[in-house]
């Protein structure tokens, strides 16, 4: 039916005039009352771009490290670091500042930033270390550091936990018995 231009009622329509199919008991339905047609797309599909976008891309270039932050976080309402360089060199500009310099001074509040973040996080240690407590966790944790955190329990039941390790001897031995079975374990 792909030779056939139309909708399923068109389709439908034609293959009942042409008495290739029984008329269904819907078509009378369908023809009274037919479905809602939407404008079809040329076929392309146009990107996405926001004003920032430019100015996200060089904040990336220059600190690759901050692409491990999380873009959607769906319970998050802070948004990456990258797309805040971009709104605040947009700000700037706005104010009539040059774009080199919106994007040097956005840049030095990112990294002045980062610096108090550190800082802070020092001082709380240094507190829970007079006070004889354990110290927290960090509130600025490194984004790939996050999600190692995450991975560990994965990596160490790899290692540790029985089931898992009788399933890699398992493929071990699959491996194992198709290189001695001249198919060198390419699976031809």
């Amino acid at each position: 039916m792909s030779f056939m231009k139309g909708d399923l009622l068109t389709k439908t329509r034609k293959l009942v005039k042409g008495l290739a199919k029984p008329q269904p008991a819907w078509l009378k339905a369908m023809e009274q009352a037919p479905p809602a047609t939407f404008p079809r797309a040329d076929g392309k599909v146009k990107t996405i771009s926001l004003p920032e976008d430019v100015y996200t891309k060089k904040f990336l270039q220059k600190y690759p490290e901050s692409k491990g932050h999380d873009a959607i976080k769906i319970s998050g309402y802070d948004p990456p670091p990258a797309r805040l360089f971009g709104l605040r060199v947009l700000e700037l500009k706005e104010q009539g500042v040059s774009e080199e310099e919106a994007m040097a001074v956005a840049d030095m509040e990112y990294r002045m930033e980062k610096r108090e973040k550190k800082k802070a996080y020092a001082r709380l240690k240094q507190i829970a270390r007079l006070q004889g407590k354990k110290p927290p966790p960090n509130p600025y944790p490194s984004a790939i550091k996050e999600i190692q955190a995450r991975e560990r329990k994965f990596v160490h039941d790899r290692f540790y936990k029985p089931e898992i390790l009788k399933i890699v001897e398992k493929i071990k031995e699959e491996k194992g018995a198709g290189m001695y079975d001249g198919t060198g374990g390419a699976g031809f």
